[in-house]
């Protein structure tokens, strides 16, 4: 009952008819997967950390046009690291024996961020659109960012990976708490340490933080089908929040490898990578993850890690092969169809649909 009555109220907070929320998923998804979600009764997300203000500002446009359902859009809240030569000299000379097998002049390629944090000027463009939800990974942005949001009439999830990040961000102001587990895909919103030690499974997560939290709680991570969905919230769950199971949708923007690889067995094969970005993230082991150790300190800290590894991608991905992309997949790839995104998403909510 305890679950039902907090489903309820997300639901009636953000105006949704289902307890269903699309993760958002950068680099694989834009406005036409967060639409059909949003227009089939979830909560749709926009994911924005890879995209340049004018893309983000044509991106909520697009939805603003078709739908006037909720939703969420999404940034990361990294510190910009200092670049350092060293340490991006040592990760391409592990990176030379690839780049000699594809030909790549090494000296060639550039240095640059890949994904950007939260700021005043995102937040210059989203004060057009005032979207139902704004949510966070790695933490959150300023106080005065987040009196920003606050300011317009947008609530504010956030991700956490352990009980004390959950508590870190009740007390400082979020609406909701995403308590990833250490199942899903893509990267870990872990913030205060970054010790993986720490990351535990969705389904021990889930109750610690229902009963530290005053707040909604949204599960995450190895949620495939309306019967996990079922679990989560009689685990006290206020909804859910689904990844790879959208990842085949046609809406979805997945490429022709990933799509590849999430239609075989390496699905059955995860792990967690800091190579292609410099921080965590689950993803279906390849040959690079295999060769190099999916784990490696010589990696530049997140996110200049991306840049010397983007050419190899390009390479192998032109040949057909995904041995340097990041192939994000969360531990249970059971549902991940090819099938509308709306479709799945009612599939999803099950008996709570009826």
């Amino acid at each position: 009952m305890r679950g039902i009555i907090r489903s309820m109220t997300l639901q009636q907070l953000l105006g949704i008819e289902l307890p269903i929320i699309q993760a958002p998923m950068a680099g694989v998804q834009g406005s036409a997967l967060a639409l059909a979600v949003s227009n089939a009764g979830g909560l749709g997300s926009l994911p924005c950390a890879m995209l340049s203000l004018q893309a983000m500002r044509s991106e909520l446009a697009a939805i603003r046009t078709k739908t006037d359902k909720p939703t969420n859009v999404n940034f990361f809240c990294h510190s910009q690291p200092t670049a350092s030569a060293e340490r991006e000299a040592g990760w391409r000379a592990a990176l030379a024996p690839y780049y000699r097998e594809y030909a790549i002049d090494s000296g060639a390629i550039p240095v640059g961020p890949g994904r950007s944090p939260f700021s005043a000027e995102a937040a210059d463009v989203l004060e057009e659109f005032k979207p139902a939800v704004v949510s966070f990974h790695f933490g959150l942005p300023s106080a005065d960012l987040m009196a920003r949001v606050k300011g317009w009439g947008s609530k504010i999830f956030a991700s956490a990976t352990t009980v004390e990040e959950a508590r870190w961000l009740e007390a400082h102001g979020v609406d909701a708490v995403i308590a990833q587990g250490v199942e899903a895909g893509g990267h870990r919103g872990i913030f205060l340490s970054d010790d993986l030690t720490t990351q535990v499974g969705t389904f021990a997560l889930l109750p610690q933080i229902v009963r530290q939290v005053k707040l909604p709680v949204i599960a995450a991570g190895g949620i495939a089908d309306a019967r996990g969905v079922a679990a989560a919230i009689e685990l006290g769950a206020a909804a859910v929040q689904v990844g790879t199971a959208y990842l085949l949708c046609p809406e979805a923007t997945t490429s022709p490898v990933h799509r590849a690889a999430l239609k075989s067995e390496a699905t059955h094969h995860t792990a967690l990578t800091n190579l292609f970005t410099g921080r965590p993230a689950r993803g279906i082991v390849n040959r690079i993850m295999k060769e190099l150790g999916p784990i490696s300190s010589a990696v530049p800290a997140f996110p200049l890690a991306t840049s010397a590894i983007a050419p190899l991608r390009a390479k192998a991905e032109s040949a057909g092969s995904g041995d340097f992309s990041p192939l994000w997949c969360g531990q249970n790839a059971s549902g991940c169809r090819p099938i509308p995104a709306a479709e799945l998403t009612r599939a999803l909510a099950g008996e709570y649909r009826r």
